[in-house]
């Protein structure tokens, strides 16, 4: 009896030992997961200011899901095919982006998952109209071979 007690002192030492040494780390890997993170989020906008399909093609997973607050889920095809028309909206200047920002991030990091919320404020010009938007928006962002890309977007209109 008194060896077994001892053996399970033991076991739970140790267990206490390795979970405290494993806090540790994870803790390191997920403030350098989140720094690794927030400037791929800004490559990402940056991005997407400027139009550069080709770039977020290559940011997003093949089972991209994108879901605005004024229209039904998208798939990577048809949102890519959306960034395409804005694309083109910008080069020919009837679509100016003014401003975009992303603050109030949050990022919640699940192993190679994470959930980003924020609230992007931007304003736009087309066709001489000036809008301010603001949205509240909610991301799924994916670990890939050791590169993280969104697979998931929603939005909440603010303004």
């Amino acid at each position: 009896m008194k060896m077994q007690n001892k053996l399970n002192a033991v076991i739970l030492s140790l267990f206490f030992v390795l979970n405290c040494n494993n806090e540790v780390t994870q803790k390191f890997n997920s403030q350098e997961e989140k720094e690794t993170l927030i400037k791929r989020i800004e490559e990402f906008n940056a991005a997407f200011i400027d139009g550069n399909v080709d770039k977020l093609e290559s940011m997003i997973t093949d089972n991209y899901l994108h879901t605005n607050s004024s229209s039904k889920v998208i798939r990577k095809d048809d949102w890519l095919a959306y960034l395409v028309k804005r694309k083109n909206e910008i080069e020919s200047g009837k679509l100016i982006v003014k401003d975009y920002k992303m603050d109030e991030t949050e990022i919640e990091i699940y192993d190679n998952m994470a959930i980003v919320t924020g609230k992007i404020s931007f304003s736009t010009s087309k066709l001489d109209e000036q809008k301010e938007h603001e949205i509240r928006i909610t991301n799924i962002w994916i670990k890939d071979k050791d590169i993280w890309k969104r697979a998931g977007f929603h939005d909440t209109r603010i303004k």
